[in-house]
């Protein structure tokens, strides 16, 4: 994942997003992440986190937009300092949202989340991928990878060992 966000170069090769290294894509808001270890800016509102995440890109969406679909409108004037643990990464999801990205890369999305935001989180991204964009995601919780993935992708030591649905998936690695 830090490859494809820019953030680390790959020991071979190149890697290419929309046809531009990755930072670039970055730059230019067609990528969105939410990584697992974010952290939020603590003295400021969850309005204005994501606002000044919006002035940064070209073309984002209004920032009461972002916050309606993360499910953090209610939450706006709220101190980051004073959110739950599911509520900071709703926060995270409407940051990496914000830019109006066309690939959106998740680590760990649910983690501290509880059944209900969860449920909503899913929910969101159903309505984001709906809308013909690309939701990339990492998970630990094969039930997520089973309910939401259309295709699992499974690594170890930076090589590819499985590639397909999850029942493929499971098949080859038993």
């Amino acid at each position: 994942m830090d490859i494809l966000l820019g953030l680390t170069r790959p020991d071979e090769g190149e890697a290419h997003i929309f046809g531009r290294s990755p930072r670039d894509a970055v730059a230019a808001g067609e990528v969105g992440a939410m990584l697992q270890d974010g952290a939020l800016l603590e003295d400021a509102t969850v309005g204005e986190t994501v606002g000044l995440v919006a002035a940064l890109h070209r073309s984002p969406l209004p920032v009461a937009l972002a916050l309606r679909r993360a499910g953090v409108a209610e939450l706006a004037g709220r101190r980051c300092n004073k959110l739950s643990g599911g509520q900071q990464q709703r926060v995270h999801f409407a940051v990496a949202i914000v830019s109006d990205p066309d690939l959106l890369v998740l680590d760990e999305p649910t983690v501290g989340m509880d059944v209900a935001i969860r449920r909503s989180f899913w929910h969101s991204m159903r309505e984001f991928s709906d809308a013909r964009r690309t939701v990339l995601f990492a998970t630990h919780y094969l039930e997520e990878a089973q309910e939401f993935a259309d295709r699992v992708v499974l690594m170890r030591s930076g090589r590819i060992t499985a590639d397909g649905s999850v029942a493929e998936v499971r098949a080859t690695v038993g």
